[in-house]
């Protein structure tokens, strides 16, 4: 059955695109965050721990709302590695990293992610798709806001 909500097909087709892009990165970012979260060590062990659960957390959620989203405009969600790998430039964590160097990397990433957040936006909006521009610019603040709170750690 074919879907026939919002915008047109071909609008609903580059919106999916760059959600899947979106997914791809949230989820190395997910990835990379978790490893992080279980392989940091040092002074501020305690500190990060905490801080990497919450952001992987919250992100956990958002890419099951990425994922439906793509669904929702007729498109299949992307999954697995290869997959998120053919779309993410991001690389995976170093588990061995210094717990500084995993913050730098996770700002990084964060900051790539919202480059392509920021790329996104614009056909969602062109689209006239307000429920994708909605979840893109929630996305935006919620990793502005960890890229505040890895940046503000690093002292």
């Amino acid at each position: 059955m074919s879907v026939n909500v919002g915008p047109s097909a071909k609008d609903r087709k580059a919106v999916a695109e760059g959600l899947s892009k979106l997914l791809a990165d949230s989820y190395a970012v997910y990835l990379k965050t978790h490893g992080y979260h279980w392989n940091v060590r040092g002074a501020n062990f305690s500190q990060l721990h905490s801080l990497f659960m919450t952001q992987y957390t919250e992100m956990w959620t958002a890419i099951d709302e990425v994922a439906e989203r793509i669904r929702a405009l007729g498109e299949l969600a992307p999954q697995g590695y290869v997959a998120f790998g053919a779309l993410s430039a991001i690389k995976d964590g170093d588990p061995a990293k210094s717990a500084e160097a995993m913050l730098k990397d996770l700002i990084e990433s964060h900051e790539m992610l919202i480059a392509t957040l920021y790329a996104a936006l614009p056909s969602a909006q062109e689209a006239g798709d307000e429920v994708s521009a909605s979840l893109i610019s929630d996305r935006l603040t919620a990793h502005e806001k960890h890229v505040w709170m890895l940046r503000s750690s690093l002292g």
